[in-house]
């Protein structure tokens, strides 16, 4: 079995079962969220993919309810508080550039995950015409509901961008 915090050179899939598993397995950690963010300043086009993004976001992800952080923006969401924060639009990460990065496949979305230092891991979306990037507070690290939780919207709303 692959582990999740390997450098892997192609997505992977990792059903939420199997990703909690390798995530609990190789001791990602992060801190807390904050309960306020970096509104993205995205192009017209990606703009737009957010704002329909953003009404299709779930009231609920992995049992916390919505609590969008401030600044109030259709480019952000959250949820738990800062448990769970996305924000759409972000700029390309430069990790994408990396054959190296590692990745992960859920429901259908390809997401580039980023281990931050001393913070909660970064996902990026890819091969989308906007950018969507969820960060993960230490409660929910090893968690990979949410990523599933967004797959349907992003889909809807996100083109691909091949």
């Amino acid at each position: 079995m692959t582990s999740f915090c390997r450098r892997l050179p192609h997505p992977v899939f990792l059903g939420p079962s199997v990703a909690l598993l390798l995530m609990a397995a190789t001791g990602c950690s992060s801190g807390d969220a904050s309960a306020s963010v970096t509104v993205p300043s995205p192009s017209p086009e990606a703009a737009a993919y957010c704002r329909a993004l953003h009404k299709e976001l779930p009231d609920t992800v992995a049992g916390l309810e919505r609590s969008d952080p401030r600044p109030g923006s259709d480019l952000t969401a959250g949820w738990g508080d800062g448990a769970i924060v996305l924000r759409c639009g972000v700029p390309r990460p430069a990790k994408m550039d990396d054959a190296q990065s590692k990745a992960a496949e859920a429901d259908g979305v390809n997401w580039m995950l980023e281990q931050r230092e001393d913070d909660g891991p970064r996902f990026t979306t890819t091969l989308r015409k906007a950018y969507v990037e969820v960060t993960l507070s230490e409660a929910y690290a090893h968690d990979a509901t949410p990523l599933a939780a967004f797959a349907p919207a992003v889909k809807k709303t996100v083109p691909n961008s091949l």
